[in-house]
């Protein structure tokens, strides 16, 4: 059985080792160790398992994939060594960047085909990424779960250098894939609260994540920011545009009312399906606190969505009082009273471990507009 400790190991706070510290900058000299670094949002192909006929083909892709990315990862950390002298310590992978996300097959062959297993061999060759590039290595998922053996959930992951999974995130709003929230009263059975909205205490900052679309909702952001998220990694494969799309926009307003960075990759294409590869490319970016786009990436695979995180300015604009220090001024204490009192979707909706067709996912979406306009909120 996996347990809270396996979901979200060493979730608490990590102290930074002697031999860590030893190797950063300015340590060999006796000097106080250069806290900022460099992040990279590395937009990468998707190779997509669809065409994949047999599950033994697909999961070779996965690890021929995987063999790539540590090359570019490799070169990325070197380049921007020589490039900005400062030390590639953060990488966020795209959504689903070793899979694609399912077209015609069914919840039944995906699972199979393409869901992880928590210490399998697709995570075992990602965690030797991140100790052989000394990296902390985010990215997302679908991923088996054995105490829900019918199921798979989208995870955000973040390996740390050692190799040990310090986050694990299931991503808490999808139309179709499983979520903790379709089975809310035994995923708190098993792994509490504090598992749902996860945080990362590393010797880089405190970090959470947001998966893909869940940068259109703020709550998810907000959670994490209450355990004190100082930087938001954010895996999306989503759809390339000339202007300013509403995740975009999104991506700003998480950094501006949280006060963190976000670290947003997105696929640089998506190829082996029906769907034109380039649909989904560009925009990777790294934006601050102040909503300033700090590095983006134009179309193609590319390490141009890197930049310096000064957490130490990060901190200072936290501790500063004045109107622009958002997260001292929210009276938490008014909202909770209106959620309360607003429809909430209904929990536990596979409970009895059955996933929801693509149709009954539909018509469960139906429904709740229909309550959402009894209740006054749609109007009509």
């Amino acid at each position: 059985m996996t347990t809270r400790r396996d979901l979200v190991t060493g979730a608490g706070a990590l102290a930074l080792s002697a031999a860590a510290a030893a190797a950063l900058p300015g340590a060999a000299r006796g000097q106080a160790p250069d806290p900022r670094y460099s992040a990279c949002a590395l937009q990468v192909v998707c190779d997509a398992v669809n065409q994949d006929a047999s599950v033994e083909a697909a999961r070779a892709r996965m690890m021929a994939s995987i063999a790539r990315i540590g090359g570019q990862i490799a070169a990325s950390k070197g380049f921007l060594r020589t490039f900005n002298g400062t030390e590639l310590k953060l990488v966020c992978l795209p959504e689903y960047f070793l899979t694609g996300f399912p077209l015609r097959e069914s919840r039944e062959e995906w699972k199979a085909k393409a869901a992880l297993d928590i210490g399998g061999a697709e995570y075992e060759a990602l965690a030797a990424l991140a100790q052989r590039h000394g990296v902390y290595l985010g990215g997302n998922a679908y991923e088996n779960d054995e105490n829900f053996p019918q199921l798979y959930f989208q995870t955000n992951f973040l390996i740390a250098p050692s190799g040990e999974t310090v986050l694990r995130y299931r991503r808490m709003i999808s139309l179709y894939t499983p979520t903790p929230f379709d089975v809310w009263d035994r995923y708190l059975d098993i792994y509490g609260y504090d598992a749902v909205f996860p945080v990362a205490r590393t010797e880089l900052g405190v970090i959470g994540s947001i998966a893909s679309e869940e940068i259109l909702y703020p709550e998810i952001a907000r959670m994490q920011a209450l355990k004190g998220a100082e930087i938001f990694l954010h895996p999306t494969s989503e759809v390339g545009s000339p202007q300013l799309t509403v995740k975009d926009l999104a991506k700003r307003a998480r950094a501006i009312e949280n006060m963190a960075y976000v670290v947003s990759a997105n696929s640089a294409e998506i190829t082996g399906t029906p769907v034109p590869s380039a649909s989904t490319d560009a925009m990777s970016k790294i934006v601050d606190w102040n909503g300033r786009v700090l590095a983006e990436a134009g179309p193609g695979e590319s390490l141009n969505a890197n930049a310096i995180l000064d957490l130490p300015a990060l901190r200072a604009a936290r501790d500063r009082t004045g109107m622009s220090n958002l997260l001292t001024r929210l009276p938490l204490a008014a909202f909770a009273p209106g959620y309360e009192s607003g429809v909430s979707q209904e929990p536990n909706a596979m409970a009895d471990g059955r996933m929801l067709t693509q149709g009954e996912a539909i018509e469960r979406q139906r429904a709740r507009i229909e309550a959402l306009r009894e209740a006054g909120m749609f109007g009509g």
